[in-house]
């Protein structure tokens, strides 16, 4: 019976950190289309629902906008966000680095709220890991990038972290899921199909310097392709596929992309395209520091945001086995409609979202 015990624990804690999987990518300036740094997450939680809101500067710490897990009235945890001065910050979670040495654990969305109120550079980032008292409560990749271009993962547990800087890369892009590079079991953690699957996908961008945000929204975060299989499950008529190892996943929230700015341009010009909820059945809306459209705030009522609420009836479509073990079964034909659909609107955002930056600069240089 202890056995018995003992393995049910286990396969819960395996169950548990795939929830909280996701699938991160930095590019540099150099490497992308609009000379513009990008920070990618592919968001996994066990949470469906999130939300957008600004927070504004206060007690001299920065405004900023951020995603939030549906709920959160307090906004005590940002999962990806941007600040006023061209500082973003994300995070994958992180499964094969030391373990946790208290119960002082899942703190890394708070730290990503304090870095957006207080940091400008990597290195305030830094100095803010070296000052927080230890243990952190962290176990996590994080990914940033500044107003001045610059781009780094840090790989950090409790008492610590490894800087790994963007401008180390030989291509210009760093790639990240939920195990580290230095973590202490090298066969540890989770998402090395989805890390080949993101660096196989990106290896034609790669090679013409013509990654956008597109390239992320829709491309890979609505792609199927499973790289050791070799196939895209999109294609070709089959109904049903696996949810196994695709970059969306059943347990995926959003997808955001954080433009930064080329050098010399006013930080407020970033962008934050988010893409919010399941996102084969959602679409990109464009953020701003200043201006968060209505539709992925919160409704104070339930702290959850209307289009949040409407993509997660779309992906119960996606999912419409109930029983048994059909949750894990993807109804390839409902999300080919839906993607194609989400695909449209979002380059129609995208369109009107450059026009709105190019309006803005243009009155930033009046």
């Amino acid at each position: 019976m202890n056995k018995r015990f003992i393995s049910v624990i286990t396969l819960l804690m395996v169950v548990a950190g795939v929830a909280m999987a996701c699938t991160s990518a930095i590019v540099s300036a150099e490497a992308s289309k609009n000379g513009r740094p990008l920070l990618w997450k592919h968001r996994d939680t066990g949470t469906e629902h999130n939300f957008v809101e600004r927070v504004p500067a206060h007690n001299g710490n920065f405004a900023y906008v951020a995603l939030y897990n549906g709920g959160d009235s307090l906004l005590t945890d940002a999962w990806l966000g941007l600040n006023e001065v061209g500082f973003a910050i994300m995070n994958t979670a992180s499964y094969n680095l030391a373990p946790d040495t208290t119960k002082f654990i899942d703190q890394e969305g708070r730290v990503m709220a304090l870095a957006l109120q207080r940091c400008r550079t990597l290195e305030d980032f830094e100095t803010l890991l070296d000052t927080l008292p230890k243990p952190m409560g962290v176990q996590a990749n994080f990914g940033l990038i500044d107003a001045s271009g610059n781009g780094a993962y840090y790989e950090t547990d409790d008492h610590g972290y490894i800087k790994f800087p963007l401008s180390d890369s030989s291509n210009g892009i760093l790639i990240r899921t939920n195990y580290s590079y230095t973590g202490e079991d090298i066969d540890g953690g989770y998402g090395y199909i989805r890390e080949e699957n993101a660096r196989r996908l990106l290896e034609p961008y790669i090679a013409g310097d013509s990654i956008t945000p597109a390239t992320f929204t829709e491309g890979l975060s609505r792609s199927f392709y499973h790289s050791l299989i070799g196939r895209d499950f999109s294609l070709g008529s089959d109904r049903w596929a696996i949810d196994q190892d695709f970059i969306p996943r059943r347990s995926s929230s959003a997808s955001v992309v954080i433009e930064g700015v080329a050098q010399g341009e006013d930080p407020r010009l970033c962008i934050m395209w988010t893409m919010i909820g399941y996102p084969p059945c959602s679409y990109v809306v464009p953020v701003t520091v200043d201006s968060v459209p209505e539709q992925l705030r919160p409704a104070h009522d339930t702290w959850r945001s209307p289009l949040c609420d409407s993509v997660v009836e779309r992906k119960h479509l996606v999912f419409p086995i109930k029983r048994g073990s059909g949750k894990y079964y993807i109804d390839m034909n409902q999300v080919r409609v839906f993607s194609a659909e989400g695909t449209l609107k979002s380059l129609e955002n995208y369109r009107e979202g450059y026009i709105m930056r190019q309006t803005r600069k243009n009155s930033f240089a009046k």
